[in-house]
């Protein structure tokens, strides 16, 4: 069997879902599919071994200026195709925003397809999908991408899948103008689609209403990680304890945080409890790390700094690592990792990456977060009503973080890199992602 993934490039962020899809990619190979992953608007970016294509379709820089500029889309290749070369996107993109509020004309457009503007874009992908690579089936990453059907089922004698893993969070954010206009023709284009595939059962639950799809379309598959680098596999003791202040490189976090730096994440609920708790436990110190975006780099120091004004010394911002060792290096340092999100998440690979070092985390009771938790046997859910006030919610964060502190003296969790192994790892999930494919295709 021959898959194409289709992914989106987070133009030049790490982003969770086309790392996922990396690592899709590869576990599928091990499953002996012949597995592709094609990248769309911009170069994927990930911290383990890159395994997309070279060439990158519906190149951002174009998709943008058929929208933006009147014309665009009759000028000859040969003066817009070089807006397409990796490099000049990955140039280019630093310069655009993937701020949802202000793409809802974009979004719409290409979710028209080939009644769009877009519509010379779609179909040299569409040749390329049907004449060059013919796979047996295509996945697209998201439903976002699904104004390219309208260029490609007519064409295309194999299954068309969708796999749904945070659409809802962009199109929430979308403008009152746009998102009425843009969630119809959404819904409209993933009738088109032969199936749907999602990492939990919740988003698979939430996806069928929001989009309004029947349940027996839809597959549900695990997510996947590479094992832990070995240079950074968790260690049999913790580093030992001196009077001297310890090196950053040492340094033990109770409480971390390690995810993008957003609203929708949830650093500002993960401040404003360490700040209320941190007092109460002065040998406790708090690390930060994450991909900080642009748009929200005054925001978050501004948080930042009043939180490192009621605990002097110990609220560190450890950066963004660019590679995956430094990533883990970080993690292993805390004892609970918690990505307080606001938003129900529908994966939550963080949860693993931090499993894999043997810490626990400590999560909202919504989302996937639920069965992540009962699968992997460890961590620690708080209640968030939805009706509660905002300090309502701050309220039970608050008290989860001083049971965890307050039960601390051994919070690494031996067996835990283990279950998440045999649970999540790339070998072990091979072949059940690969049947479950192949049961969805029949």
């Amino acid at each position: 069997m021959k898959v194409a993934i289709i992914t989106a490039g987070g133009a030049g962020m790490f982003c969770g879902s086309c790392m996922q899809d990396n690592t899709l990619a590869r576990t599928l190979r091990l499953a002996g599919v012949d597995a592709v992953l094609v990248p769309t608007y911009t170069p994927i970016r990930v911290d383990e071994e890159d395994v997309s294509s070279e060439r990158v379709f519906l190149g951002g820089i174009n998709v943008y200026l058929d929208s933006a500029i009147p014309g665009w889309k009759r000028l000859p290749a040969w003066m817009t195709g070089w807006l397409n070369r990796p490099s000049v996107i990955r140039t280019l993109s630093k310069l655009g925003s993937t701020d949802a509020a202000k793409l809802g004309s974009l979004t719409l457009d290409m979710l028209k397809g080939t009644a769009g503007p877009q519509a010379r874009e779609i179909s040299q992908f569409a040749d390329y999908l049907c004449d060059e690579l013919q796979p047996d089936v295509v996945l697209f990453s998201n439903g976002l991408l699904s104004g390219v059907l309208s260029g490609l089922k007519s064409r295309f004698a194999g299954r068309i899948f969708c796999m749904l893993q945070g659409d809802d969070i962009f199109l929430d954010a979308l403008s009152k103008r746009w998102r009425p206009r843009v969630m119809e023709q959404m819904q409209r284009n993933c009738q088109a689609f032969d199936g749907f595939v999602t990492h939990s059962q919740y988003y698979r639950d939430y996806m069928c209403d929001y989009l309004k799809l029947p349940a027996e379309r839809f597959a549900q598959i695990p997510l996947t990680v590479e094992s832990l680098p070995a240079e950074t596999l968790p260690a049999e003791t913790l580093p030992a304890e001196t009077s001297d202040p310890p090196a950053a490189s040492s340094q033990r976090y109770s409480l971390g945080y390690f995810a993008r730096i957003c609203p929708e994440k949830g650093i500002h609920n993960f401040l404003a409890a360490a700040e209320r708790v941190l007092p109460e436990f002065p040998d406790s110190h708090v690390g930060i790390a994450g991909y900080l975006p642009g748009q929200h780099q005054k925001w978050f120091h501004r948080l930042l700094k009043k939180t490192q004004a009621a605990a002097p010394g110990r609220v560190h911002w450890l950066s963004s690592p660019d590679t995956r060792e430094e990533k883990f290096a970080i993690i292993r340092r805390f004892d609970h990792l918690c990505v307080p999100t606001d938003y129900r998440e529908p994966k939550g690979l963080y949860v693993l990456e931090a499993a894999l070092c043997g810490v626990p985390s400590i999560l909202p009771r919504h989302g996937a977060f639920p069965e992540l938790i009962a699968s992997l046997g460890a961590g620690t859910l708080y209640d968030v009503d939805s009706e509660a006030a905002p300090h309502g919610q701050l309220d039970h964060l608050t008290q989860a973080f001083r049971h965890c502190l307050q039960n601390s003296s051994d919070t690494l969790e031996r067996s835990l890199p283990q279950r998440a192994m045999s649970r999540y790892g790339m070998r072990a999930t091979a072949e059940p992602i690969r049947a479950a494919l192949a049961d969805l295709a029949d």
